[in-house]
């Protein structure tokens, strides 16, 4: 994952904008189509936090850390006035055309940012997702916590990445332990 989330080698309007949103993904575990459709607005840099809106007429406010701040800070600096060349949109993420992205692109933006970084297995927009969840819970945040950041109705939808975390113990004791 760390090696998804770098700076991009060659950076360019689209690159910058690119990583603002793997990095705001990553920070935040948004689905794909809250990422795309988000408001400029809804993105406050100072306190780090982003307000959605979820499925149905829910709304969520998310912090992100500094890594996200910093890469949406560059983006909106430099990168989204390229990006536009002086046409107006209040989504957050732009396209050539000055429009808001599709799911569609994104998914084809993250396939060609790990095939970049040299990553071999599929990833998805929902992988990223899946990070953030497990990442969080493995190192102690609360499940209630992370069932509000997700956007989840029903917390046994969030204890899914709990299982998921329960499995990876149980791998490395096995490899690690010599009774595992």
């Amino acid at each position: 994952m760390n090696r998804l989330l770098q700076p991009p080698a060659i950076s360019t309007p689209l690159t910058q904008r690119n990583h603002a949103m793997l990095q705001l993904l990553y920070s935040t575990g948004l689905r794909v189509s809250e990422l795309t459709s988000l408001p400029v607005t809804s993105c406050n840099l100072t306190s780090c936090f982003i307000r959605v809106l979820g499925k149905g007429p829910k709304e969520r406010l998310i912090p992100f850390g500094t890594p996200a701040q910093e890469a949406i800070e560059s983006y909106l600096d430099t990168a989204r006035p390229m990006i536009l060349k002086g046409r107006r949109s209040n989504t957050l993420f732009v396209t050539n055309r000055g429009k808001g992205m599709t799911r569609l692109r994104f998914w084809q933006i993250i396939k060609e940012a790990a095939r970049a970084a040299g990553i071999r297995e599929q990833i998805s927009p929902h992988s990223l997702r899946h990070s953030f969840a497990t990442h969080l819970l493995s190192h102690g945040a609360d499940l209630r916590s992370v069932q509000l950041m997700l956007g989840h109705s029903d917390i046994t939808t969030t204890q899914i990445y709990t299982q998921v975390d329960q499995e990876r113990l149980k791998s490395l004791h096995k490899k690690f332990h010599p009774r595992g």
